[in-house]
């Protein structure tokens, strides 16, 4: 059995690190073979499953999970004691999530905005819905900044045909909602991330193996950029690039692709990789201790606790 195969074990069965969030029993499997110093360090779970495509997840500081399922426009809440509702059934096709400073949840709707969402009242509020005076193709993922700003990517997938911003592209919104298209030759951005410091913007394209990086000269202010890393591809051929990412309080960056999740470290090193039994879509960390990987994957939620503890954006809620 190679490697990568008994790191499959390792991803596939969780709960009792996470730290006194306890969520439901269901199919599990051993752990084995961890990336050293990183993990997964033991049995991984696989919390929930059913969905039709889920994505976009993220935890809030009392430990419960949201994500979202694209094809039937809902947002999930699994809360900590392991009871799964829906927020919403009329999301705009919500894909990327982010919970603010503030406690409430900033949405990617791919039906052309950038809204947040107050959990407590109930109401919701469009951030930016268009550049240009025309609406965005469909808004994917987004990663905030400690200035309150928010970096989007804005691919095709789910967009009107032809392509309302005739490209595929990343924008950044400030706090105000003043919107500037910072990137607009990627094919299919997807995946977003800050680094820990915020001098880097990671973007991380569909349907290419190379990942590239921006330095942020100011926000919403980017260098020309350079290639970060190259993904494994299959063995098969038939790359379709990355998806989502998350990382963690050491710089690593945990890639969703074909593969599995692929992590990197902060210059570009690949550590490793953690299969899933389903194509992962998006990743966070989560759990009262911040150091649990959970895993959006098709039809189902998986997750893993880690050594390392995960990066929380100006004290929000995705890692």
């Amino acid at each position: 059995m190679s490697a990568s195969m008994r790191v499959l074990g390792t991803f596939l069965l969780f709960l009792n690190c996470m730290c006194h969030v306890v969520w439901p029993a269901a199919a599990t499997c051993s752990a084995s073979e961890p990336i050293p110093g990183i993990g997964p360090v033991g049995e991984i779970r696989q919390l929930e499953t059913g969905f039709a495509f889920t994505e976009g997840p993220a935890t809030d500081r009392q430990g419960n999970l949201f994500f979202t399922d694209i094809p039937k426009a809902r947002i999930h809440k699994l809360n900590s004691q392991g009871e799964l509702s829906t927020l919403t059934d009329q999301s705009g096709h919500a894909n990327g999530l982010m919970f603010d400073a503030a406690g409430e949840l900033v949405v990617c709707e791919m039906d052309g905005q950038v809204v947040v969402r107050n959990l407590q009242t109930g109401a919701r509020r469009i951030w930016v819905a268009t550049y240009q005076n025309k609406r965005f193709n469909a808004p994917n993922d987004l990663v905030l900044d400690s200035g309150g700003g928010v970096y989007f990517t804005d691919p095709s997938f789910r967009s009107p045909k032809p392509l309302p911003q005739n490209s595929t592209s990343v924008y950044y919104a400030s706090a105000t909602g003043e919107v500037t298209r910072l990137i607009d030759e990627l094919p299919n951005p997807n995946g977003i991330l800050l680094s820990t410091d915020e001098q880097t913007l990671y973007v991380f394209p569909s349907g290419q193996p190379v990942m590239r990086a921006y330095r942020v000269l100011d926000r919403g202010k980017l260098d020309a950029g350079r290639n970060f890393c190259t993904l494994q591809s299959p063995p098969n051929g038939g790359f379709r690039g990355a998806d989502g990412a998350t990382l963690d309080v050491q710089g690593n960056l945990y890639i969703t692709s074909q593969l599995g999740v692929q992590v990197f470290n902060p210059e570009g090193k690949l550590l490793g990789l953690i299969e899933l039994p389903e194509q992962p879509s998006n990743v966070t960390f989560g759990g009262r201790d911040g150091k649990t990987l959970i895993a959006t994957a098709r039809t189902s939620v998986y997750a893993a606790p880690m050594h390392v503890v995960g990066h929380r954006y100006d004290n929000g809620g995705k890692q």
